[in-house]
């Protein structure tokens, strides 16, 4: 990889038309305005970079896209490292303490939704990719991973109290598909007591969920809720789509849920 990324060093260097010599006096320019010696570039370093594989430093990284107005993560790139991996690696690693969150490099496009399905309706719980028609790339890049992967992603409906206030309705969910088996233990607290994403015929339902000894698919709302536990056949008319583990919601705005509808009904044991 390092011969490779030397070579499109070199056909860069090559295309603009610059020697090793314009590179080494430039990159002495540079060191003379940083102070910092560790920028130069000698010509011999230089062409031990393009055809021995030699890899150079941050701070040489540094010159060269700054010589070739080149941006430093396509030279990163050519390296075969990604800088766009730096929010999924550095979940690796849980961080026990709160910090600023502030290692994630500035992108340079994003990809978002650009054409939504005409039924999208933000008073209803529903799956976001289902409702998204096509994807486009806009200036800064940052979420593709909406679109891939083991997860999904759903928007919890403004008129959808059924995890409230645990979780406020007009929210953000991130959704692991993977996880859809219903425990019935282990939580010490409700914040710790899975919440899932559930589809039915004519709803999604975003709940705490149990299952009955006959079976049945019971949503259990929050207790301080105004919606009711319903039940469900299933998997014939509920379906675990999968686990909530990620939310974004705003908090201090609400409306009060005597402003929404009441309506809601069990449904019956059949």
């Amino acid at each position: 990889m390092s011969l490779y990324a030397g070579n499109k060093l070199r056909h860069v260097r090559e295309t603009l038309g610059l020697t090793l010599r314009d590179v080494e006096s430039a990159s002495s320019e540079i060191a003379a305005r940083h102070a910092n010696q560790e920028f130069f570039i000698p010509f011999s370093r230089l062409a031990e970079i393009e055809t021995k594989g030699l890899v150079p430093s941050i701070y040489r990284i540094y010159s060269l896209a700054a010589i070739y107005h080149c941006d430093f993560r396509t030279i990163f790139y050519w390296y075969d490292i990604n800088l766009n991996g730096l929010p999924e690696d550095g979940n690796i690693l849980p961080i026990p303490r709160t910090h600023p969150f502030a290692s994630v490099p500035h992108p340079d496009s994003l990809t978002l939704p650009v054409a939504m399905d005409p039924a999208f309706d933000v008073r209803r719980t529903m799956d976001l990719a289902r409702m998204i028609q096509r994807w486009g790339v806009i200036p800064l890049q940052f979420i593709e991973g909406f679109r891939r992967g083991s997860h999904s992603y759903a928007f919890l409906g403004t008129e959808d109290f059924t995890m409230y206030p645990l979780l406020s309705p007009g929210s953000f969910l991130q959704v692991d598909m993977r996880k859809t088996e219903i425990l019935k233990e282990g939580w010490r607290s409700e914040h710790e007591r899975p919440i899932y994403f559930v589809e039915t015929r004519d709803e999604f339902i975003c709940s705490w969920c149990n299952v009955s000894d006959t079976g049945h698919l019971v949503i259990q709302p929050h207790p301080l809720s105004p919606a009711k536990p319903r039940v469900f056949r299933h998997p014939q008319e509920a379906e675990v789509i999968g686990q909530v583990v990620g939310v974004a919601m705003r908090l201090g705005e609400w409306t009060p849920y005597s402003q929404h509808s009441t309506s809601e009904v069990p449904a019956r044991l059949n």
